[in-house]
């Protein structure tokens, strides 16, 4: 029996989780999911201020512990590896999340096992659904947008990325821009569910071309466009541009995944595929219907992680770092943070290249 602590800190969420399994071939099973937002800290700035969130982790990442162990009935005696997120992420709430996991494997001489936050999202289905490598992944939250091919524990290739803003990047500032509350992809969710997609003819960058890279900020100059020629805007107004704005996003998405599902198909052949969607944006109801319908007609299945394990969580990293110390990757207590770290390293770096790295 294999029992993990995780810790994530990575950006606004604090969280542990504890997650165990009775033997490499049995399902895990989640004894904890705790997880403390920070959403009304930064509300009044309209998005996520990194010294407000470093600080809250460090006043509450204890507690959390404390209450995700006390969940799981579980004491620091019953865990066999603690894993916590690296990177990437915001530098100084991953510094407490890795400081704090390290003193616990100092003081109970545990293994700790840093995770990269996109694998914790890349192997979510294989804890929920028991998916099998390989499988297609469509990384989609407020700092990434990624086609990747997850191919083995550890063997990510990526296949396409945004070259400027990422997908919930531009749903949180057309929510600003529209005088919507944060965070952004909620509150233009629901306000699109009002709208009629079909009033704005917005652009569906990319869409079409051969490579299966990602584009948004034209889409939201578009947005932004059209909203200064109507200002003051209506109720309706508002509305009637989320619901094109959000049209836009899912047409663009198909697109882009239809033709991963070719190259797939180019690779690997005939049988069993599994198509992946992760990150806050997964848990886009409009995105999901889409993307369900499309891997409908072209003999994909759809895998999407339950919502409160869309978002930031420490349940994905406890699984990550479950399965990375039964296969014996189980790295060292020197782990660093990291606040960029890419899953396919080999990849070139399109956008946030630099002394530090690859964004992603």
């Amino acid at each position: 029996m294999t029992t993990v602590l995780g810790i994530e800190t990575s950006c606004d969420e604090t969280a542990a989780a504890v997650v165990r399994r009775a033997a490499p071939d049995a399902p895990a099973e989640i004894l904890s999911n705790t997880v403390y937002s920070q959403i009304a800290d930064h509300a009044a700035y309209g998005g996520v201020v990194p010294e407000i969130a470093a600080r809250a982790h460090v006043e509450g990442l204890d507690a959390i512990i404390a209450r995700a162990m006390a969940e799981a009935g579980t004491g620091f005696d019953e865990i066999d590896a603690v894993a916590v997120t690296a990177g990437p992420g915001l530098i100084g709430g991953l510094m407490v999340g890795v400081m704090t996991a390290r003193a616990i494997c100092s003081a109970r001489n545990l293994p700790l096992i840093g995770i990269n936050h996109l694998e914790g999202h890349a192997l979510t289905p294989r804890l929920t659904d028991d998916l099998d490598f390989p499988y297609l992944l469509l990384l989609v939250s407020g700092g990434h947008t990624q086609i990747l091919l997850v191919n083995a524990l550890g063997d990510y290739r990526r296949w396409g990325t945004t070259i400027d803003d990422a997908l919930g990047e531009a749903f949180d500032k057309t929510a600003k821009l529209l005088g919507l509350p944060y965070p952004g992809g909620p509150a233009v969710e629901r306000e699109a569910a009002k709208g009629d997609p079909k009033r704005f003819a917005f652009p569906r960058p990319m869409k079409g071309e051969e490579r299966l890279d990602f584009s948004f900020s034209g889409l939201k100059t578009a947005v932004r466009r059209e909203a200064t020629a109507l200002a003051p805007l209506t109720e309706t107004d508002i509305a009637d541009l989320c619901a094109s704005f959000q049209a836009a996003v899912t047409d663009t998405l198909a697109d882009r995944i239809g033709r991963a599902f070719a190259r797939y198909r180019a690779e690997f052949g005939d049988g069993p595929a599994a198509l992946v969607v992760a990150g806050g944006v997964a848990a886009n109801a409009a995105i999901r219907t889409r993307l369900g319908d499309l891997c409908a007609t072209n003999d994909f299945k759809l895998h999407a992680p339950p919502l409160n394990l869309c978002s930031d969580n420490a349940v994905m990293i406890a699984w990550a770092g479950l399965e990375r110390f039964e296969a014996g990757k189980t790295g060292d207590r020197d782990v660093a943070p990291r606040s960029r770290w890419p899953l396919d390293p080999s990849a070139e770096a399109l956008i946030g290249g630099g002394r530090r790295g690859a964004k992603a």
